[in-house]
């Protein structure tokens, strides 16, 4: 059984929201500003790594990464240059 769970961020002032499906073939989609950047699925360790672009000037990579478990999954996002990653806070909807 699948379940759809929602993560959200703000970053050098853009909207950086997740959504992991989870179930028999997970996937992450990535929203930047309330559009699609980037999706993945599972990977043999549980983890989804999502590389993404904001649209700063120069536009600013950062890395998505969906951990799915054991328990209810979890989002951080990595930035480039920055040593600490930033948890993304669960979202009810």
């Amino acid at each position: 059984m699948s379940r759809r769970h929602h993560f959200h961020i703000d970053h050098l002032g853009h909207s950086v929201s997740a959504t992991v499906q989870t179930g028999h073939r997970p996937v992450v989609e990535i929203l930047v500003d309330g559009k699609e950047t980037g999706h993945a699925t599972d990977q043999d360790d549980g983890t989804v790594t999502v590389p993404v672009e904001l649209p700063t000037d120069p536009p600013t990579t950062v890395t998505v990464r969906a951990v799915l478990g054991p328990g209810e999954p979890s989002c951080l996002l990595l930035a480039s240059g920055d040593g600490e990653p930033r948890v993304m806070a669960p979202r009810a909807y």
